[in-house]
């Protein structure tokens, strides 16, 4: 299976017409970032875990991003009845299971909530993926201490499980369905500098689900989205702290002409 330049500026031409609602139950640190994200790609997010609000708002989003990144009792509630809210009207439901694999508190939350709610979209990094499918693996806080090409088993273990798409993220993306995988070779190695750009891969998971119900497609496109402007910003980055800025700018800017000539088919 794969995708074509043609496919990727199909949906985002559809982002940009359609400006679709994305519920983002996501942490502290990369609220500002995956927001600035969504809104440069052309959706439109909204960061809302209050208990009173968070069912009224996945009743009227197009889809539902939950990030345990920064946990509480309180979020993790929330997380659920955002989750059964969202799996009543049948909108996308993408999981970022942030650390899994460093504390027991945040490897039981991930399980409880593809258990409870599955999902549509599990979007991880390798470590992530492969603790998460129940195997001994010690992540480094949040960060990753497997390749993404080691967890394709894991992720072809949860998609058997959970009927859902498993994209692990690296430096090759893989997106692991019933289908097959489809591989994402496009990034720059300054990316993971940069704090909450996977949690933002994730948010761009939401917005490309949402008007796109083939989910792993809707992945691929936003992880070679994602890559894209990775590469498109790191031109004329100094650092991590120009990337990011630029990043957000390359998303804004991206056009049918930047696609075909950065994809990597």
């Amino acid at each position: 299976m794969t995708i074509t330049s043609s496919s990727i500026i199909k949906d985002v031409e559809t982002i940009r017409k359609n400006a679709p609602l994305v519920h983002n139950i996501t942490n502290y640190v990369v609220m500002n970032t995956t927001a600035n994200a969504l809104l440069a790609i052309g959706a439109s997010p909204v960061m809302a875990h209050a208990l009173p609000e968070v069912e009224e708002m996945a009743g009227i989003a197009g889809a539902l991003v939950i990030n345990i990144g920064t946990l509480s009792d309180a979020w993790i509630e929330a997380m659920f009845k955002a989750a059964k809210k969202a799996e009543q009207r049948q909108i996308p439901i993408i999981i970022d299971p942030v650390g899994v694999g460093a504390t027991q508190y945040r490897t039981r939350t991930a399980r409880e909530l593809i258990q409870a709610s599955a999902p549509s979209i599990i979007r991880g990094n390798g470590s992530e993926i492969i603790a998460l499918c129940g195997q001994e693996q010690k992540t480094k806080g949040v960060d990753s201490t497997s390749e993404s090409d080691q967890a394709i088993d894991s992720a072809k273990a949860l998609v058997n499980e959970f009927d859902c798409v498993v994209c692990i993220t690296g430096k090759i993306d893989y997106i692991v369905s019933g289908t097959g995988i489809i591989q994402v070779e496009n990034g720059h190695a300054m990316m993971p500098r940069v704090t909450g750009l996977g949690c933002t891969a994730t948010a761009l998971c939401g917005a490309f689900s949402a008007i796109n119900q083939n989910y792993d497609m809707a992945a691929a496109h936003a992880m070679a989205v994602m890559g894209i402007a990775g590469e498109m910003a790191a031109q004329n980055a100094k650092g991590p702290g120009s990337l990011q800025v630029n990043f957000i700018d390359a998303l804004y800017q991206l056009s049918e002409t930047h696609i075909k000539e950065y994809f990597k088919a």
